[in-house]
């Protein structure tokens, strides 16, 4: 395959809301046509972006992704179709962001190591300012669904997506924040893990939250859509939307939804008050393939309600019905 290196760092290969609900009408995700526009990705060569990508081609978008390890994109089969950038987000994002419309902030840090919240934020603050001053329109970011409720604080890892989110929005590119809890799909690390606990355990003692903390799901393809939706919808600029699933469940119920799906007997699920996040994680470490690392963060956060709000809800801008989560799993 030829490759023609045309900037420096750049590989180039191949070619209004309703204010009384939700919006009404045909769907609002048809009003996005990328016109051949261009748009950074980060986090290509993760599970977000990657699916990502080939969503905003097929919206006829013009894709630039930006990797630490451009081989890493090698495999996928959108890659004849980008331009890619060899880069870090907390180093020179000039040629990144270079004729960018919009970029994507994809990019999570948990567990990679232990400043990873440090290192969140310095990579939020550099892109905003990089993107600012190649006069980028918009930025859209995928963070962490949550809210403190009776008392209980944010775990870290939900403190940190949020804190992101900040930072990036403490400037002039308007920001587009879109909040999710489980993602649900092969690849996901929550869905990993809750797929690993149901697939190995016939039975397990759980933290008492497991079967009381409320979570709305969403499936993968309902998270690209929302994506691929928000970037050229100007009533989405500067605002903080919430994206869900139809269902709101316990843990417990999606464990039970997913051996459903899966053929599998219902599990045994013995909640105990006295089982610390910390324990809980070495648990998770122990029969899942999630390192301790990143299983801390995950499982901290399951303390934490994670539902949408209405005044929040995305579908008061895009008329888009999602899955419910038995759909989802399907």
């Amino acid at each position: 395959e030829m490759c023609i290196r045309d900037r420096p760092g750049i590989t180039r290969t191949g070619p209004g809301p309703n204010p009384t609900g939700f919006a009404s009408g045909r769907d609002t995700v048809d009003r996005v046509i990328g016109s051949g526009r261009l748009v950074l990705v980060t986090g290509a060569s993760g599970y977000i972006g990657g699916r990502l990508v080939g969503e905003l081609l097929d919206a006829g978008y013009r894709v630039r992704c930006l990797a630490r390890t451009p081989a890493k994109l090698d495999a996928a089969p959108w890659r004849d179709q980008v331009e890619v950038v060899a880069g870090d987000i907390e180093a020179d994002l000039t040629e990144a962001v270079d004729g960018v419309a919009a970029v994507y902030y994809l990019i999570h840090s948990i567990g990679e190591s232990s400043d990873w919240t440090s290192r969140e934020t310095a990579g939020a603050a550099n892109l905003r300012d990089a993107a600012a001053t190649a006069g980028v329109e918009r930025i859209v970011y995928l963070g962490g669904l949550g809210a403190e409720t009776d008392g209980t604080a944010l775990s870290p890892h939900l403190q940190s997506r949020h804190r992101v989110g900040e930072v990036l929005a403490d400037g002039p590119v308007p920001v587009t924040e879109l909040r999710a809890a489980v993602i649900i799909g092969s690849g996901s690390a929550s869905f990993e893990m809750l797929r690993n606990l149901v697939e190995v355990l016939p039975a397990m003692i759980c933290p008492r939250w497991v079967t009381s903390t409320r979570c709305q799901p969403i499936a993968i393809a309902d998270v690209l859509r929302y994506l691929t939706a928000v970037a050229e919808l100007p009533e989405t600029a500067g605002k903080i939307l919430e994206i869900g699933g139809s269902d709101v469940l316990t843990y417990r119920d999606m464990m039970d939804g997913y051996a459903d799906a899966a053929g599998l007997r219902r599990r045994w699920i013995i909640p105990v008050p006295l089982l610390t996040p910390r324990l809980s994680s070495h648990w998770v470490n122990l029969v899942t393939p999630l390192p301790y690392g990143l299983a801390r963060p995950l499982v901290d956060s399951l303390i934490n309600d994670v539902v949408v709000r209405p005044e929040r809800d995305i579908r008061r801008y895009v008329d888009h019905q999602p899955l419910t989560l038995s759909a989802a799993l399907e």
